[in-house]
């Protein structure tokens, strides 16, 4: 056994294998690193811990990490440990220790492969029932909208729009004009196998208008916009805003979502037409200047493959995309966390979600159109 020094805690190991710490006078500045070595050394051949209060006077912070340490040792070791005499307060800030004591888990060791499914069952129920809460609420706010009811602003749907309108303008139409240019390419590759270069001018045409300019404007603004509503909101969220609106009686799908939803909606169709004049024009780069078309001839052709049918259906496309985008962004912020970390992950999820999503419906809106011959 060895002598206890000054501001060190007392370790003592009986026969009858009690392991005593005993905490008296000013427990501060010692050094714990070495206690907790010894401590190490001598509870492997101990029954029961017993950890002694005998008139602390002073202690610092480093007592309670010696004493989490011991307790915790104790427990991965099946070891008896009793802390009853200890002040309240120390003990009061033990359990606090461990009640926020959170192990990293990997991949969901902890539950068996029954367990696992069960707790993804019970997650998507209540995802699917938070969803279908945030879109019944959507649209009772939509009717609040058309029956004057609503306080959403008209300076804040303004904003919104200026924000996924005009300022989007310059992105879109980069984009649309490589994924042109891109297309037009790929396209020609194949068709001069045949002598047909011509055709990249219907190709290009009918690929931007009925499919690819939507689909483009889409990726860009779930990345660029529906980012950004997720964000925005779940900023608020961590900052207690929308506790406040809550408060103060307004609805938050009202105030923040329902400007948001509309000039989306608004900006979708417009953006989706730019991105199919920018896409033309790709092609008609490739086409005019590096396979020696005729511009008149292709601008012919052009004209004979864009038909009012194709056009619709990729407007059509745009504005589902504007929905999809917009209740994704303003679902992950509403459901945000509290902290910053949250805000990052609901980020992620809205684009996520959106994109996925946006695949989902065109496949949708393929098959039906497919079916109804449009």
């Amino acid at each position: 056994m060895r002598k206890k020094t000054e501001n060190e805690p007392l370790l003592t190991l009986d026969k009858d294998h009690l392991l005593s710490v005993v905490f008296e006078g000013d427990i501060t500045h010692f050094n714990s690193e070495d206690f907790l070595r010894r401590f190490r050394e001598t509870a492997p051949a101990a029954r029961l811990i017993e950890l002694t209060d005998n008139g602390i006077q002073e202690w610092d912070s480093s007592l309670v990490a010696v004493l989490y340490e011991i307790i915790r040792y104790a427990q991965e070791n099946k070891i008896k440990c009793s802390y009853k005499s200890l002040p309240k307060n120390l003990r009061d800030l033990i359990r606090l220790a461990f009640a926020d004591d959170r192990k990293p888990t990997h991949g969901g060791t902890d539950y068996s492969f029954l367990e696992s499914i069960g707790k993804a069952t019970i997650d998507l129920c209540k995802t699917v029932n938070s969803v279908l809460s945030f879109l019944g609420q959507t649209l009772a706010s939509v009717g609040r909208f058309f029956s004057g009811r609503s306080v959403m602003r008209g300076v804040d749907f303004c904003s919104a729009l200026e924000d996924c309108g005009p300022k989007a303008i310059a992105i879109v139409a980069l984009i649309s004009f490589l994924v042109g240019l891109i297309l037009a390419f790929v396209g020609a590759i194949q068709l001069q196998t045949f002598g047909a270069q011509i055709y990249v001018a219907s190709l290009v045409t009918i690929g931007m208008c009925r499919i690819m300019g939507a689909i483009m404007v889409g990726i860009i603004m779930a990345g660029r916009t529906g980012s950004s509503y997720a964000a925005t909101i779940g900023t608020m969220q961590v900052n207690e805003e929308l506790d406040a609106l809550q408060t103060m009686g307004m609805s938050r799908v009202d105030f923040l979502v329902l400007p948001r939803i509309f000039a989306l909606i608004l900006a979708m169709p417009i953006l989706t037409m730019l991105a199919d004049i920018m896409g033309m024009i790709g092609g008609a780069a490739v086409g005019v200047f590096m396979l020696d078309l005729p511009y008149e001839e292709y601008l012919d052709y052009s004209l004979r493959a864009f038909t009012l049918k194709n056009f619709l259906v990729g407007i059509f496309h745009g504005f589902c995309f504007g929905i999809i985008i917009a209740l994704c962004g303003c679902y992950s912020g509403l459901t945000c966390g509290r902290n910053a970390d949250s805000v990052g992950v609901a980020t992620t999820h809205s684009v996520v979600n959106a994109i996925v999503w946006m695949i989902v419906v065109t496949g949708i809106i393929t098959v039906v159109c497919l079916e109804l011959g449009i």
